[in-house]
């Protein structure tokens, strides 16, 4: 039984760190477009705080919805 319950707290304890470094991750994720929103030279004025906004108010999903969508490609970065 001894055992059992160590192996029970292991796998826990490993899942708590795995769950830890994902909620790490995006939460630096979600800091790293909001700033590259703000400093993103390849958008006006209004579409900065507009994306500035949706980044702020639908947190992870709004800064995926920015990396995909809202950053510029190719030759518009620079």
């Amino acid at each position: 039984m001894e055992d059992h319950t160590t192996a029970l707290g292991i796998i826990g304890i490993l899942a708590f760190l795995l769950i830890g470094a994902i909620i790490l991750a995006s939460f630096v994720f979600w800091i790293w477009m909001l700033i590259h929103a703000v400093t993103n030279k390849g958008l006006v004025d209004g579409e900065k705080v507009a994306w500035v906004l949706v980044i702020l108010f639908t947190h992870f999903i709004g800064a995926l919805i920015y990396f995909f969508v809202g950053r510029p490609r190719g030759a518009a970065a620079v």
